[in-house]
């Protein structure tokens, strides 16, 4: 594909987005023009009070990519790293936003919709398997336990499901236990372990945090490892299997290090000793929409092949945490954690360590996650195709695959 897709494919494309129900929504009331350059040509978008529009001569920003990486991208199953342009702008060299970052980052849902469009009409709909059919919640058993944080009483939200030895999960940064609720349904998981899944305290359903002025959450790894293992004691736990993905793997590497004769084993997804490069201003600005750009901003880590109704479901998750509640989180993914000097120190003897990344994570990619296994002598580590950064959220059943295994490996009958 060469600069010629912008003669021949962006009039269809334009009208594409003129009959876009989403894009209609999205765009509710914005008023911007921003262009999408390949080399030396440029298409224009504008928007005006939320229609399409004749874009201004000169836009407000321009997302700028070499041909041949926009070729990619607009492939029906693009690369990892090229399926959202966020993507590229971490992994591909030479990918940038020219002009206002700031209203790049007022607009990325308007930006990634259009640009979700233009590969439907450059490439076709993508021809995906069949999404399997959403799961009930009647199987969870719901509950309430109480926890000290710094020596104040909280409240934790918690789920069960299924019977047999303890396994915790654990949500990724600004998120719930709802993410495992498919996962926790899984009919082959539920009868050989007990699954349990909690809202950390100031998440979902938990309560706030003590002493915790609103914009003040920042999460450390000691705040946080101290919090998993109080919910374990709470929970009266057995030596759990404790699982997580992104923050949430992270930790997973912590309290194998720091609490080993309190676990089974861990599962750590979406994890390695240290991930620089996810800390955003735009994450808890006065001037973005906070329940708009932090969905947009985690919504590109995951595979394109993911079902479309599992991927809207993370997308709107993201769009209902309280304020500051993800920058804090990452306070402690991108910024506070660093292993690199720890993980070698782990005991997989005392400790099973399992590292599982799926191959479309730009933020923590498989490599990344290799190479931290690798510094701990007997963990094992694989990759998970067609997943990304969710895995348990975007696709339930592949990833109970992998999870299945994972317990096969730490011998959970």
């Amino acid at each position: 594909m060469t600069t010629a897709w912008l003669d021949t494919d962006l009039a269809r494309w334009v009208e594409t987005c003129r009959d876009d129900r989403e894009l209609s929504g999205l765009a509710a009331a914005a008023t911007v023009t921003f262009g999408i350059r390949a080399d030396d040509r440029t298409a224009l978008f504008g928007f005006h009070g939320g229609e399409l529009a004749e874009p201004a001569d000169d836009p407000d920003f321009v997302l700028v990519a070499a041909d041949a990486d926009w070729s990619e991208f607009f492939q029906p199953v693009p690369p990892p790293a090229h399926q959202n342009f966020f993507g590229m702008l971490m992994r591909v060299p030479g990918a940038r936003v020219e002009g206002s970052e700031l209203a790049m980052a007022q607009h990325a849902h308007i930006v990634r919709r259009v640009l979700e469009l233009g590969r439907e009409a450059i490439s076709g709909p993508l021809t995906a398997p069949a999404a399997h059919p959403a799961r009930g919640k009647a199987h969870l058993r719901p509950g309430y336990v109480r926890i000290s944080v710094r020596g104040e009483p909280v409240e934790i939200f918690y789920e069960e499901a299924g019977a047999g030895p303890d396994v915790l999960l654990l949500h990724t940064a600004g998120a719930d236990a709802r993410q495992y609720h498919e996962l926790m349904a899984d009919p082959a998981l539920a009868s050989r372990c007990r699954l349990v899944a909690f809202d950390l305290p100031g998440h979902g359903r938990s309560g706030l945090l003590p002493g915790v002025v609103p914009g003040g959450y920042s999460l450390t790894t000691d705040q946080y490892a101290t919090a998993v293992l109080a919910v374990i004691d709470a929970l009266g736990l057995v030596s759990p299997v404790v699982s997580g993905s992104s923050m949430g793997g992270e930790i997973c590497l912590e309290l194998a290090h720091r609490a080993p004769h309190a676990l089974g084993g861990v599962i750590a997804c979406e994890a390695s000793d240290r991930v620089p490069g996810r800390k955003v201003p735009w994450a808890k600005h006065p001037a973005v929409n906070e329940s708009t750009f932090v969905p947009e901003w985690v919504y590109g880590l995951m595979a394109p092949q993911s079902p479309e109704r599992c991927r809207r479901e993370v997308w709107w998750g993201y769009s209902q945490g309280g304020f500051g509640t993800f920058a804090g989180d990452i306070d402690f993914y991108s910024g506070d954690w660093d292993g690199r000097e720890r993980v070698g120190e782990i005991d997989t003897s005392r400790c099973p360590v399992i590292m599982m990344t799926g191959e479309y994570d730009y933020s923590c990619t498989p490599a990344m996650s290799a190479a931290t296994a690798r510094k701990i002598p007997g963990a094992v580590f694989w990759p998970m195709p067609d997943l990304g950064h969710f895995p348990m959220a975007e696709n339930p059943p592949l990833f109970a695959e992998h999870f299945a295994a994972a317990l096969d490996r730490l011998g959970i009958p």
